[in-house]
């Protein structure tokens, strides 16, 4: 028995003797909207675009926040090997200041009441911390 040739735009399944048109995932007439391949690396570059720019962003905040916390880590270092003979009360300021052998103290009086060397003003928040004012 000699298999019937159908045309090109019939969609017939010779295997199980079927019309198949409606199985297809795709268009099978002439009349069916054509079907474009969408561009999705035009989207993945846009994504890693956006994706590498807010990276890049949040390391630089990281970074300067770790700065931060390092310059209050180096302050308060400094303070708390700093000589002073007093306890400090907290919500107060107070002045760090270098002595002429080289010795940092810490003192109550002002910058502008004084001719030590001044290294800045200090504030001693309530966790026992030391902010730098000046």
């Amino acid at each position: 028995m000699a298999i019937e040739k159908k045309p090109d735009h019939i969609v017939y399944n010779a295997d199980n003797q079927k019309y198949d048109a409606y199985l297809k995932p795709y268009a099978t007439n002439i009349g069916a909207p054509v079907i474009k391949s969408t561009d999705s690396i035009a989207w993945k570059n846009r994504s890693v675009t956006k994706l590498n720019h807010k990276v890049q962003t949040r390391f630089k905040e990281i970074k300067e926040q770790y700065e931060q916390l390092m310059q209050e880590f180096e302050d308060n270092r400094l303070l708390y090997d700093a000589k002073f003979t007093f306890e400090p009360i907290i919500g107060q300021h107070y002045h760090l200041y270098v002595s002429e052998n080289g010795e940092n103290f810490l003192s109550i009086i002002a910058p502008d009441e004084c001719s030590f060397s001044s290294l800045g003003s200090f504030y001693l928040n309530a966790d026992q911390t030391w902010e730098k004012v000046v």
